[in-house]
């Protein structure tokens, strides 16, 4: 009953939404950096390392076994390290690119967190809390010239 509880409380509070959101813009974003990868930048990797493509490198370990009628008895094996290459540059590109989104966002979280900024609208969270220490510094001084008021 209880993780009934706290289930029907992560997805009434829009977490489950936003996680699934989350999820349909990451796979989207992946196609367009499988894209980006694949079409346009391994083009001119292949076409520097002489029109070969790098998908298709690896080191043969066994070469395949074939029967008398050419068919493949046993696979060949080998290492895939033009795949790795690939991979290794996807990674490069999706981190970048996370890189500069959550570079940006966090410029405007701060921008909109800046309570003078009247440019950007404050999130009311920010705004109640900046009054709240506004309040708390002036109690604070009027507490401390009471204090300093008596001793003396």
């Amino acid at each position: 009953m209880k993780l009934y509880r706290e289930f029907k409380n992560f997805a009434v509070k829009g977490n489950m939404l936003d996680m699934a959101v989350g999820i349909i813009l990451g796979a989207s974003f992946n196609k367009v950096i499988n894209v980006l990868v694949k079409e346009v930048m391994m083009p001119p990797l292949s076409l520097l390392s002489g029109n070969m493509n790098l998908d298709d490198r690896k080191i043969v370990l066994k070469d395949p076994v074939l029967d008398a009628q050419g068919v493949i008895v046993n696979e060949e094996i080998a290492i895939g390290y033009g795949a790795l290459i690939e991979a290794f540059v996807d990674f490069l590109v999706i981190g970048f690119t996370i890189f500069i989104v959550v570079k940006f966002m966090n410029k405007v979280i701060k921008k909109a967190e800046d309570t003078k900024d009247i440019t950007v609208e404050t999130p009311k969270n920010i705004e109640l809390m900046t009054k709240m220490t506004q309040l708390l510094e002036e109690q604070n001084e009027l507490l401390g010239a009471k204090v300093s008021g008596q001793k003396s």
